[in-house]
C-alpha cells in the first residue's frame, strides 16, 4: 500500500472520534476541516490517491456520523449557522451516490417525526435542486468501463425511482413539494437529458461510457406508471436534439435498446403516445423492432390486437413508423394481413366489442394508406378473401353500427387492394365514425422534409379521392365568356313555387269500407293514395265501423305494397295498422301474431308486425287515452257563450277560497288525470303468448334460431316492451314466468343485439311483476338469473350488454329488501 494512502485511516478515525464525542465547536470545526480536504474542490486538497481512498472506503461512515450528531444543540455550537453549512457541504460536494443513499437511509430509518428527519428531508430537496441526481446517474454510466458493483446499482435504481413513494410513506402530511410524483419525475427526466449531454460530449472526446443505467432508470419509471411525467419532458428535448445530429440519434437508439424486456412494453407505449409523429418516433427508436423480439411483439401485436385504448394519432404514429424504413415495411405488410384476418373472423366479430372493432378497422385503413399498389399485389388474393369474409359477417349482424362499419371499410379497402376491379358501393348514412374512416384512408401527403407536426386525423368533412372532387381542390381556368353566355337567362330570379299544392281529381273516401275497397280493387291511383291517407282518421272517428272489418282491414294493410311514389308510405301504412289494432285489440292481435310465424312472409313484414304490436300496446296502456263522454249532451250553440264564461267566475271563487284557507301542508295545485283501467289489461295475452309460443320451430323460409337473428333480436325487444307495459295486469305473473324461461333458453346467444333484448326483458320482469309474486311464483328463476347477470356484467364483450346487466342487478338489489322479509318465517 502506498504511504500516502496509509495515512488516511488514522486521520479519519481521529476526526470521527472528535465528531462523535466532542462538544467543543472549535475542535468540531477543525475535524470537519481535516475531512473537507479529501473532497474535490477544497482549498488545500489532499493528493488524488488519498481522495480516491477516502471516497471509496470512508466517506459513507463520515456521512452517517454527521447524521447521527444532527441536533439543534449541536448545530448551535458555532454561530451564524456555520456548522450547518459545513455539515451540508459534505452531502452536496462529495460523491453523489453515497450521499444520496445515506440521506435515504436516514429518512427511512427515522422512528417518527423529529428534527433530524425534517433537516435530512430538506437537505435531500436541496440535493435534488442542485442537480446532484444527474451526478448520481452519470457516475454509474462512467463506471461501466470498470468493474461494476451490482448491489450498489440496484440500491441506487430502487431509491432513485421509488423516491416519491419512500418519502411519502415516511413524511406523510409533512411531505415536501419536490418529492411529489408530478414534480419529481419531470425533474428526473431533465436530469437524464443532462447526463445524456455529458455522455455525448464524452463520446466526442473519445471516452468510453454506457447508457445502461439510464435505460434501467427510464424503464423502471415507466413500469411504475410514470410514462406521462418523465417522457413528457424527455421526448420533446430528445426530439429537438436528434433533429440533425446522428450521434444523438445513435445515443437515443442505444438508450431504448438497453431497456430491460420487462419494461419494454411500458416504455414503448409511452413513447408512441408522447411522440408527435412517425418521423419523431423513427428518430428515437431507429430499427428497434428489427433488433428486439420483445419490441416487435409490442409494436406489431400487443398494441394493435390485444388492446384498443389508444387514440387515432397514436395508431398513425405507430404504423407510420413501420412504413418509414425499407427494412420495416415488410412488417407493415404482415401486420395488414393479420389485421384483415382478425377483421374478417366471424368469431372476432361476435366476441369483440364495438370499440375494438372500430380500432382494428382504423388500423387496417391506415396500413392501406401507407402501402402502394405494387406492395399489395403479391398478397391481393389473401387480403380480398379476408375482406369479403368480414363484409359478409358484418352485413349479417343485427347492429346497425357493425353493418355500417363493414360497408365503409369494404368500400375503401376494396378500392385500394384491387383498383382494377369494379368498385363496391353501399347505401348507408354517414356518421362521424364513417367520415373519420374515410379520412384515414387518404394517403399521407408527401413532403420534402419530415414534419414534426402530429399526423392528426384529417377533417371529418374530407372524402376519399373516389368520393371527392375530380379536381382535387386545384382551381381550374374558367373559359372566357361568349356572346351566347351573356345573352342567357341564368340571372333571372326563379318563381317561388314552394307553397303550391298539386291538384288532385280524386276524392277521399268517407267510410272505412270504401277505403278497403279502394285499396284492394281500385285502379285509380289517386283514389288509392287518398284512401291510404284518410284511413287512420276514419278508423279513429268511426271505431264501430272499423271493428266490423278490422281483421280484413289488417290483412289488407299487412300485404299492401307501394304502387305509386307516395311520400311517407311506410308511416301511413303503419299508423293505419296501429289504429286498427287499438280499435279492436283481441282479434287483430290474434291475427297478426298468427301471421308472424306463417309461411310466405318476408322478414320485413314480420318486423312490421312486431313494430305495430309494440306501438299499439303503448297506445292501449297509456292512461287517459280516450276522453270521457260528458254527462249531458253536447253543448248547443246557444249554451256555448255561458260555457266560455264559466271558467272566469270559477277561477275568481277558487282564488278567494285559496286566499282565505289556511293549510298545514302544501300539495300540488294541479289535478291529475282521472284514474281509468288500462285497456291493455284484457288484450295483453293476445299480444304476448302467441309470439313466444313457436320461436324454436324452424320454417322453410324462416329460422329464428338460425340465420334470422335480426328478427329474433327484434322479437326479444318486443316481448320485453310488452312485459313492461303489462304492469299491474292480471296476466303479468304468467307473462313474467314465460319470458324468464325464454330468456334462460337464449342467454348465451352469440349476437349482441339479441343479448341486449334478453337483458332488457329481465329488467322488464323485475319492474312489472309485484315483488311478493316474484318470490312466491318465480324464486328459482331469480336465483338462476343472478349469477348469469353478474357474469355478463363482468365478461360480456358488448358494452351495452354490460350496462344492462348492471341495471338488472341493481333492480334485484332494490327488491332484496322487500323479498327477504317475505321469505322469513
Amino acid at each position: 500500500m502506498d504511504p500516502a494512502q496509509s495515512a488516511v485511516p488514522p486521520t479519519i478515525r481521529e476526526a470521527l472520534r472528535t465528531l462523535s464525542s466532542s462538544e467543543d465547536g472549535g475542535r468540531i470545526l477543525s475535524a470537519l476541516g481535516s475531512l473537507k480536504r479529501y473532497l474535490s474542490g477544497a482549498e488545500s486538497p489532499a493528493p488524488p490517491g488519498e481522495q480516491e481512498e477516502f471516497a471509496r472506503r470512508h466517506f459513507s461512515d463520515v456521512l452517517r456520523c454527521l447524521v447521527d450528531r444532527l441536533s439543534p444543540g449541536w448545530l448551535e455550537l458555532l454561530p451564524d449557522g456555520q456548522l450547518e453549512d459545513l455539515w451540508a457541504s459534505f452531502f452536496l460536494e462529495g460523491p453523489a451516490d453515497q450521499a444520496f443513499l445515506v440521506l435515504m437511509e436516514s429518512i427511512e430509518g427515522a422512528a417518527g417525526p423529529s428534527f433530524r428527519l425534517t433537516k435530512t428531508a430538506q437537505l435531500l430537496a436541496r440535493f435534488l435542486r442542485a442537480g446532484r441526481m444527474a451526478a448520481v446517474m452519470e457516475g454509474q454510466c462512467r463506471q461501466q468501463a470498470g468493474p461494476a458493483f451490482p448491489p450498489l446499482q440496484d440500491a441506487l435504481l430502487c431509491k432513485a425511482v421509488g423516491l416519491p413513494d419512500h418519502l411519502g410513506n415516511r413524511l406523510r402530511r409533512e411531505n415536501l413539494e419536490a418529492f411529489l410524483p408530478q414534480n419529481y419525475f419531470p425533474l428526473l427526466g431533465e436530469e437524464i437529458v443532462r447526463v445524456l449531454q455529458a455522455l455525448v460530449d464524452s463520446l466526442r472526446g473519445g471516452w468510453d461510457c454506457s447508457v445502461s443505467f439510464l435505460s434501467q432508470v427510464l424503464g423502471k419509471a415507466c413500469v411504475h406508471g410514470r410514462q406521462k411525467e418523465i417522457l413528457g419532458v424527455l421526448v420533446p428535448r430528445l426530439t429537438a436534439l436528434t433533429r440533425a445530429n446522428c450521434l444523438w440519434q445513435r445515443v437515443c437508439w442505444r438508450l431504448v435498446e438497453c431497456v430491460p424486456d420487462r419494461a419494454m412494453e411500458a416504455l414503448l407505449t409511452g413513447l408512441v403516445e408522447a411522440a408527435s409523429g412517425p418521423e419523431v418516433l423513427s428518430r428515437l427508436l431507429g430499427n428497434l423492432v428489427m433488433k428486439s423480439k420483445k419490441a416487435q411483439f409490442v409494436m406489431t401485436r400487443k398494441i394493435l390486437f390485444l388492446q384498443y385504448r389508444y387514440s387515432t394519432p397514436m395508431l398513425q404514429s405507430l404504423l407510420g413508423y413501420l412504413a418509414m424504413d425499407s427494412q420495416r415495411r415488410p412488417l407493415l405488410i404482415q401486420v395488414l394481413k393479420e389485421l384483415l384476418e382478425t377483421w374478417g373472423s366471424s368469431s372476432a366479430i361476435r366476441h369483440a366489442s364495438l370499440p375494438q372493432q372500430h380500432y382494428v378497422s382504423k388500423a387496417v385503413l391506415i396500413c392501406l394508406a401507407h402501402l402502394g399498389e405494387a406492395e399489395l399485389r403479391d398478397s391481393r388474393e389473401d387480403l380480398l378473401a379476408s375482406l369479403m369474409a368480414g363484409v359478409k359477417s358484418r352485413l349479417d349482424s343485427s347492429l346497425p353500427a357493425v353493418r355500417r362499419l363493414g360497408m365503409t371499410v369494404a368500400e375503401v379497402a376494396s378500392a385500394r387492394i384491387h383498383p382494377e376491379g369494379p368498385p363496391l358501393r353501399f347505401q348507408y348514412e354517414e356518421d362521424e365514425l364513417s367520415r373519420e374512416l374515410l379520412a384515414l384512408a387518404a394517403p399521407p401527403p408527401a413532403a420534402d422534409s419530415p414534419s414534426e407536426a402530429s399526423p392528426a386525423v384529417a377533417p371529418v368533412a374530407a372524402e376519399t379521392p373516389d368520393r371527392g372532387s375530380a379536381n382535387h381542390g386545384v382551381p381550374q381556368a374558367q373559359p372566357e365568356a361568349t356572346g351566347s353566355d351573356l345573352d342567357s337567362d341564368d340571372e333571372l330570379v326563379p318563381y317561388d313555387m314552394s307553397g303550391d299544392r298539386e291538384l288532385k281529381s280524386g276524392k277521399a273516401p268517407a267510410y272505412v269500407r270504401d277505403c278497403v275497397e279502394a285499396l284492394t280493387s281500385s285502379e285509380d291511383w289517386e283514389r288509392w293514395e287518398a284512401a291510404l291517407r284518410a284511413l287512420e282518421g276514419l278508423i279513429n272517428r268511426s271505431p264501430a265501423a272499423a271493428r266490423e272489418v278490422s281483421v280484413e282491414l289488417a290483412k289488407v294493410l299487412l300485404h299492401l305494397e307501394e304502387k305509386t311514389s307516395v311520400v311517407g308510405f311506410e308511416g301511413l301504412r303503419q299508423r293505419a295498422l296501429v289504429a286498427v289494432v287499438v280499435t279492436d285489440p283481441a282479434p287483430v292481435a290474434e291475427y297478426l301474431t298468427s301471421q308472424f310465424y306463417a309461411l310466405n312472409f318476408s322478414l320485413r313484414q314480420r318486423m312490421d308486425i312486431l313494430d305495430v304490436l309494440t306501438l299499439a300496446a303503448q297506445e292501449l296502456s297509456r292512461p287517459g287515452r280516450l276522453p270521457k263522454a260528458p254527462h249531458c249532451g253536447s253543448p248547443s250553440p246557444a249554451s256555448q257563450p255561458s260555457s266560455t264564461q264559466a271558467p272566469a267566475w270559477r277561477a275568481v271563487v277558487e282564488e278567494r277560497i285559496r286566499s282565505k284557507t289556511r293549510r298545514f301542508t302544501q300539495g300540488s295545485a294541479r289535478r291529475g288525470p282521472d284514474a281509468s283501467p288500462s285497456e291493455f289489461n284484457l288484450a295483453a295475452g293476445y299480444f304476448f303468448f302467441p309470439l313466444i309460443r313457436h320461436f324454436d320451430r324452424p320454417l322453410v323460409t324462416f329460422d329464428l334460431l338460425g340465420e334470422d337473428q335480426l328478427v329474433l333480436g327484434r322479437l326479444v325487444h318486443t316481448l320485453g316492451v310488452l312485459m313492461y307495459l303489462a304492469v299491474n295486469t292480471t296476466v303479468a305473473v304468467a307473462m313474467g314466468k314465460a319470458l324468464l324461461e325464454f330468456v334462460w333458453t337464449l342467454r348465451f346467444h352469440g349476437d349482441a343485439y339479441v343479448r341486449r333484448g334478453l337483458l332488457s326483458a329481465v329488467s322488464s320482469v323485475l319492474l312489472s311483476v309485484p315483488a311478493e309474486r316474484l318470490l312466491a311464483d318465480l324464486p328459482d328463476e331469480l336465483l338462476e338469473a343472478r349469477p348469469w347477470l353478474a357474469d355478463v356484467a363482468e365478461q360480456d364483450p358488448d358494452e351495452d350488454c354490460r350496462v344492462l346487466a348492471v341495471k338488472a342487478l341493481l333492480l334485484l338489489e332494490k327488491l332484496k329488501g322487500t323479498l327477504l322479509p317475505l321469505s322469513s318465517p
